[in-house]
């Protein structure tokens, strides 16, 4: 019940998407001079966004700041973004600056540009203002990562009490308690700092009421306040369970406890990469799982810890084995769910050295391997302290020779089982020594170092995991290349063909300037703007442009351009072989006024 109440509050009204949004189109197109100023402007992404008060800023030819409307979605769809602009806009050259929040969570931001009659003169770049707050991003990542610290000591402590049930508890109050604030506190400043992190701005942004308001309806905002709310029922079941003493009287408090603890670990698969993207049932799940057996695995090695270091030994025997056969089952979970999510995460074995997102798994992966090699090394003292301690060999007293006739040497009888080394009973200096116990200082000793190790090689690699989850993916990466690079034309060719009709006007003389894109064998599309000798628009009665490639012998092909209200298009010229194109450019100005001119362009495979 408890489960199913935070997925419906933290799952509705999502849908699948890839992880982290990439910009699919833009209207106007970028880089594109139109006749006419839009009445908005339009972005069109890979997923669902969410909207932000200033996902928008749009600066004009004399890069001031122009007045828009609100940003709503266009139509009602969710992968949608539009602005409004104000009805007369003046020549020249707009920037558009667009920032959104992408299905799982993660900002996401860029500029574009277009014309309204023709480009302006400057080339001076537009401060559309910085992508994030660096003090902002360091704050926010450095609570998340407390967050992840402290939810997975909380978690394995906590199973570490119920399921290896030692005798003395009380050595694991202090870090349930330090944990369960520490998360606490953390979600706090996660759910405070939301706002500026997602808009790019400074910490004081956090005061503002209907920022904070805006956050608490959105999904990452419910999610840090079903953490809240998980945290406050694992408090009441905390302060029951410490009234118990004797844990073995309570069969449903393992039950209890596991539903809260996947009930936490919801709230981190539900706002971050598993709730975009393919498969997101079972992604969702899987990191799930992931959460908990990193918990119960890490966390249950500090909560080792401090048992070894404060028990009298008497218990050991018990509890050591039980965890370490509990740490080999969350490894078999973490070994299996790691897998899935990499595949997941990266789309390809290319991406694991080729993007950011899998060097950093490597990163991870080499941590994990230490970590594994380091925990190895303590199931061998394990074994030993777990071994029931055996006598070794009674010694055999040397004889002293006595005088003939000389009375016998009173001997005692030796107690079965008590050892008979130097330094008295019960320690095992005999060379065929007894086996270790959990009484023996040596093992403990030794256990307790190596599993200091593995914590301090865990809280590395949580570091790791804690950049990683808020790097975009390789498999995102990869969907967002194949779209046009944010802030930059697609790959094109750029043709600029003058040309006089002799007549003198304004429009008898002047440029074409012809876009080809992509430029590459096949289909593509063309897109000629016409400037008179002011440089102004101009609108013309006809334009037209064939290919012919003499090499081989092909053309000429006609583009078959059609006015589109400023400029001339098409989207349907097929060129079949790659090399040196000729491109014929005919301009007519009137109805007996026309030029014909010539340019090469290359094709590319």
């Amino acid at each position: 019940m408890l489960l199913g109440t935070v997925l419906v509050l933290l799952l509705a009204g999502a849908t699948p998407a890839s992880a982290h949004a990439a910009l699919r189109s833009t209207d106007p197109d970028d880089g594109s001079v139109v006749r006419q100023a839009p009445r908005h402007v339009t972005l069109t992404f890979t997923e669902s966004i969410g909207l932000l008060d200033d996902s928008f800023r749009v600066f004009g030819p004399d890069q001031r700041r122009v007045h828009t409307g609100e940003a709503t979605h266009a139509d009602g769809r969710s992968d949608t973004a539009r602005v409004g602009l104000p009805g007369k806009l003046a020549q020249g050259t707009y920037t558009v600056a667009w920032r959104v929040v992408s299905a799982d969570s993660h900002p996401v931001s860029g500029a574009f540009s277009f014309s309204v009659g023709k480009r302006s003169a400057t080339t001076t770049q537009i401060d559309t203002g910085p992508a994030e707050d660096p003090l902002t991003r360091g704050l926010y990542d450095g609570a998340r990562y407390l967050a992840y610290l402290a939810a997975a000591l909380l978690v394995g402590t906590a199973a570490f009490a119920l399921l290896c049930r030692p005798a003395h508890t009380s050595p694991l109050r202090r870090p349930l308690l330090g944990a369960w604030w520490t998360l606490l506190g953390s979600t706090a400043v996660l759910l405070l700092l939301r706002a500026p992190y997602e808009t790019g701005t400074g910490p004081a942004a956090a005061l503002d009421a209907s920022a904070l308001g805006r956050t608490l309806t959105s999904r990452p905002g419910l999610a840090l306040l079903a953490r809240l709310a998980v945290l406050l029922l694992t408090a009441a079941f905390l302060i029951r369970l410490a009234k118990r003493r004797d844990l073995k009287e309570q069969p449903a408090a393992a039950a209890l406890g596991t539903a809260l603890a996947a009930a936490l670990a919801l709230t981190w698969a539900a706002a971050e990469h598993a709730s975009a993207g393919i498969q997101v049932p079972l992604a969702m799940t899987s990191s799930v799982l992931h959460l908990l057996a990193t918990g119960v695995w890490l966390g249950g090695l500090v909560a080792l810890l401090l048992t070894l270091r404060r028990s009298l030994g008497d218990d050991l025997v018990e509890v050591v084995p039980r965890f370490s056969r509990i740490a080999f089952a969350s490894v078999t979970v973490l070994a299996v769910t790691g897998v899935y999510q990499s595949w997941r995460g990266l789309g390809s074995l290319s991406a694991l050295t080729g993007t950011s997102y899998g060097r950093l798994l490597l990163a991870k992966l080499a941590g994990v391997a230490v970590l594994l090699l380091v925990a190895g090394y303590s199931r061998r003292w394990t074994a030993r302290l777990a071994a029931p301690a055996t006598a070794p060999r009674a010694a055999v007293p040397a004889r002293v020779p006595q005088p003939v006739g000389a009375a016998a040497e009173h001997e005692e009888p030796e107690k079965p089982g008590e050892p008979t080394g130097p330094d008295g009973p019960g320690t095992p200096d005999d060379p065929a020594g007894a086996a270790a116990g959990p009484g023996d200082p040596d093992v403990r000793r030794r256990l307790r170092r190596s599993v200091l190790v593995e914590v301090a090689v865990a809280a590395v690699v949580l570091l790791i995991t804690t950049v990683l989850t808020g790097t975009l993916p390789g498999r995102a990466q990869a969907e967002a290349a194949q779209q046009a690079p944010v802030g930059a034309l697609p790959p094109t060719t750029q043709v600029t063909v003058p040309f006089d009709t002799g007549t003198g006007s304004v429009t008898g003389r002047g440029t074409v300037q012809v876009t080809l894109d992509p430029a590459r064998v096949g289909e593509n599309g063309v897109q000629a703007v016409v400037y008179g000798s002011d440089t102004g628009l101009v609108a013309v009665p006809e334009v037209r442009i064939t290919f012919t490639l003499p090499s081989r012998k092909v053309g000429p092909i006609d583009a078959e351009l059609h006015d589109r209200g400023g400029y001339w298009s098409t989207n349907s010229v097929n060129l079949p072989l790659a090399g040196n194109w000729t491109m014929k450019t005919t301009v007519r100005v009137s109805d007996v006024d026309q030029v014909s001119v010539e340019r090469r362009v290359r094709i590319e495979p």
